[in-house]
């Protein structure tokens, strides 16, 4: 920061008319005049103010004059005139590679300028230079050693100069890279690109005043740059049109109308707005600074010399003789920032109170964190209190929340599949779509839709089929173990290793998906804890900057949700492994077909205990393509029983074939079958027996079993198609029994239960049950002290500069 002393003893301006021989009497004078020393405390109070902002990252909307145009067009030459001194500017090439902020400063006193660059990264100023060479240097080396850091051909990052001088105006000046078509030899194709884009970064503010130069041997039809300028301010309200290089096209004016046309720009910049014209010397030999300004003023005459007099019947000189020369402009930029500066001051004194305000609090955040550093207690309350609120907030998103958006928050259910890396599940061919697929859910909504879309993907697995060798491998083994069902259980053992093989990667799949809905909710309860006024909020302190304890948080809640799914996965696996145990009498239960589960045969039918409602804009006359394989209808004939066995004398062999006619019981007939004359006791047995349908007569051939009797002309299948078939019977009830009565239920009480109550508990454990030394890990990591010491030392500083600066406007703001 530059000394106090120096912004007290600077003399105040005086008018831009005054000759370069100054008496002290007259300096001593108009150093009194009130109106200059209002200026001149205005203008010091602004350029004290930028240079915070520039050290600080400051965003305020302080009046500037931005400086744009392509590369040649004359910009440096001009910023040399306004500083009343040439510094070889042109030399270094600022204007392509970083923006440079001239905060130009009229002191009477510096009879030679004194130019000091403010320090990277700080508000402090470096020692006066006064050799315009190592101002030159400086530009230079900041700027390729900037440029080497980012590794970039171009930087936003400006250099800020302050430049006192008696010979040049209270004005500040952003000088940017001029816009260029190609790129230079050695720089990247991009350069040309990223100098536009940042140029027009620097000048979009509103508060900024446009200074656009344009040499005058270009056609404003063929201006290159002028529609950049228009994308930046269409209207042309707060942007300064230059003409460089006036003096160029003098020569082809021959009388007045040539003259007066071409000064009103007409059709192209609108009848508000007036362009500047400029002509500056093109001498660079060396000379001294004074010789430097009498050619400016100079050229300036020769110029309006040559308009009367060269040129037949002169010009309109009342409408545009007040837009001719490197006079007026400087005289009208000065009059312009100074009156932006007057009319921004209540607006900048009233954000300057607010900023001090928000680095007050910010300086008590850190001064707490400080002191919770060597409060083990109070960090343990605060801690906890934060724990608590985000778990509510997990709890109320998972019954059911609207708030924070879920068009920002939620996903679709092509969303949960991409992010979650789980794509479609497993075993099934079809693409999914349940109910609402396309809505941004979370929480306990997104939860129902996994449920639901796992209904979906179960329902859509058939049984699958079954090779001759697998039938005929159990079929036997049943059949060698005696007993009468033998079918039966063949075709259910079939049935559950399907299942098993099935509808276990299925549940696995359920569980991940929920893990993932779950899981995502942490960043939206951190979001809720942020913007929700809820109860815990108002209590808990701000836990910001915490990082390790964040990521403690973090990971805790993460280890919850998958311990979460562990568990369910057994669950669900110990329900799949339960109803296709031998000992389940799933597939031998016969009220699945029209009893009280019939209603589930198909998996997009409504259930009694998973209610659906699809809200999502789709076509409901469009037919369901994701329904099983229906079993068949269950056989209501009414059973035959055997001729009586008085006549026939039949011969079971010992092992069947899984291609005999499966209508045949294994070993209901024995030696019982004669019992009787008329075979009562038999008929009995089989009308008690499961699995029993149409026996047909049977004969002894080959000394194997055969079905069917060639005189009567009836025909049956093989066994081992109706065993396939019974087996994808008894797959179904499997399937409706664990997804409907099992799966549903166990995965809400597994997942949404333990997040509404155990969660707290859970996490608090995790957290809190250790020791203060372990506790502290997670909020004093090696080096935390010493960061929080800097970052208080950073925002004392800020406070000390703006509350500098907030006092100057109070006095800037009494004096309006």
């Amino acid at each position: 920061m530059a000394n106090s002393n120096t912004y007290l003893t600077t003399p105040t301006k005086t008018p831009s008319s005054r000759r370069n021989q100054q008496s002290q009497s007259k300096m001593q004078s108009q150093s009194k005049d009130p109106v200059n020393a209002e200026t001149r405390s205005r203008f010091e109070a602004y350029n004290r103010l930028q240079a915070a902002a520039v050290a600080f990252g400051e965003k305020l909307p302080i009046p500037e004059i931005v400086a744009i145009g392509g590369q040649s067009d004359g910009k440096s030459s001009l910023l040399e005139a306004l500083l009343g001194f040439r510094f070889n500017v042109r030399e270094v090439e600022m204007g392509t590679r970083r923006p440079l902020i001239l905060q130009m400063v009229h002191d009477l006193s510096a009879l030679e300028p004194r130019c000091r660059f403010q320090d990277e990264d700080s508000e402090e100023y470096g020692s006066p230079i006064v050799s315009a060479t190592a101002v030159a240097d400086v530009i230079r080396s900041r700027t390729e050693a900037l440029l080497k850091k980012t590794k970039t051909a171009v930087s936003p990052k400006p250099i800020v100069m302050r430049a006192e001088y008696a010979h040049c105006p209270n004005l500040t000046i952003i000088d940017t890279p001029g816009f260029v078509l190609k790129a230079k030899k050695g720089e990247p194709e991009t350069t040309p690109d990223e100098i536009l884009s940042m140029v027009k970064s620097l000048a979009s503010p509103p508060h900024r005043i446009l200074l656009f130069l344009q040499q005058s041997s270009v056609e404003w039809c063929s201006s290159l740059w002028l529609d950049a300028v228009r994308e930046i301010d269409s209207s042309f309200r707060r942007t300064i049109v230059v003409v460089s290089k006036f003096d160029n096209r003098l020569k082809e004016f021959s009388d007045r109308s040539e003259v007066d046309r071409y000064l009103s720009a007409s059709g192209y910049l609108g009848e508000s707005t007036r362009p500047y014209f400029v002509a500056l010397p093109k001498d660079r030999s060396t000379v001294s600074n004074d010789e430097f300004r009498r050619q400016i003023s100079q050229v300036d005459t020769e110029v309006i010399k040559h308009l009367r007099e060269g040129v037949q019947g002169g010009f309109d000189e009342e409408k545009f003789r007040s837009y001719i020369g490197f006079g007026s402009l400087r005289d009208f930029l000065e009059s312009e920032l100074q009156k932006r500066y007057k009319e921004a001051a209540p607006a900048t004194l009233a954000l300057l109170e607010q900023r001090c305000s928000e680095v007050t609090d910010d300086m008590l955040r850190v001064d707490m964190k400080i002191q919770a550093t060597s409060d083990v207690a109070h960090l343990r309350k605060a801690a906890m209190l934060y724990t608590a609120s985000i778990s509510n907030h997990v709890g109320a998103l998972v019954d059911g929340a609207a708030t924070p958006a879920p068009e920002q928050w939620g996903k679709t259910t092509d969303e949960e599949r991409s992010e979650s890396g789980i794509g479609s599940w497993p075993g099934v061919s079809m693409d999914i779509k349940p109910p609402n697929a396309v809505l941004k859910l979370y929480g306990g909504a997104a939860f129902e839709r996994v449920i639901h879309e796992f209904r979906c993907a179960a329902y859509s697995i058939e049984c699958p089929p079954v090779s001759r060798e697998k039938v005929a491998n159990i079929l036997l083994a049943h059949a060698g173990r005696g007993g009468g069902r033998g079918v039966t259980e063949a075709s259910a053992e079939i049935a559950r290793t399907a299942a098993r093989s099935w509808l276990a990667p299925l549940l696995d799949t359920a569980c991940d998906r929920l893990c993932f809905v779950l899981g995502s909710l942490f960043e939206i309860a951190l979001e809720r804890n942020l913007n929700q006024n809820s109860e815990y909020e108002k209590k808990t302190e701000n836990m910001d900057g915490y990082v390790g304890f964040h990521a403690a948080v973090r990971n805790c809640y993460s280890r919850f949700v998958k311990n979460l799914a562990k568990q369910c996965k057994q669950l669900v696996r110990h329900h799949l492994d339960s109803v296709t145990s031998p000992y389940s009498m799933a597939c031998y239960e016969n009220d699945y077909q029209g009893g009280a589960f019939g209603s589930y045969n198909r998996f997009n039918q409504v259930s009694g205990n998973s209610f659906c409602f699809e809200l999502s804009d789709t076509s409901r006359d469009e037919p369901m393509k994701d329904q099983e394989n229906i079993p068949p209808e269950k056989n209501n004939g009414q059973e035959t029983t055997p001729g009586k066995g008085g006549e026939s004398h039949i011969t079971v062999p010992e092992t069947p074939s899984p291609d005999q006619p499966c209508e045949i019981v294994y070993g209901l007939v024995k030696k019982e079958i004669g019992n009787g004359p008329d075979g009562v006791g038999a008929r009995k047995r089989m009308a008690r027996m499961a699995g029993i349908r149409n026996i047909d007569p049977f004969r002894v051939q080959n000394g194997g079993l055969m079905f069917g009797n060639a005189d009567n002309g009836m025909k049956s299948s093989s066994a081992y198609s109706e065993i396939c078939s019974s087996a994808a019977q008894h797959f179904a009830r499997i399937r409706e029994v664990l997804v409907e009565r099992s799966v549903t239920s166990t995965l809400n009480s597994g997942f949404l239960t333990p997040c509404r109550d155990r969660l707290v508990v859970a996490l608090g454990l995790d957290l809190f049950a250790v020791n203060d030394e372990k506790f502290m890990d997670m909020f004093v990591a090696p080096g935390a002290i010493d960061v929080l010491q800097n970052e208080r030392q950073q925002l004392q500083k800020r406070q000390k500069i703006l509350q500098s600066c907030l006092t100057e406007f109070k006095t800037v703001a009494r004096s309006l």
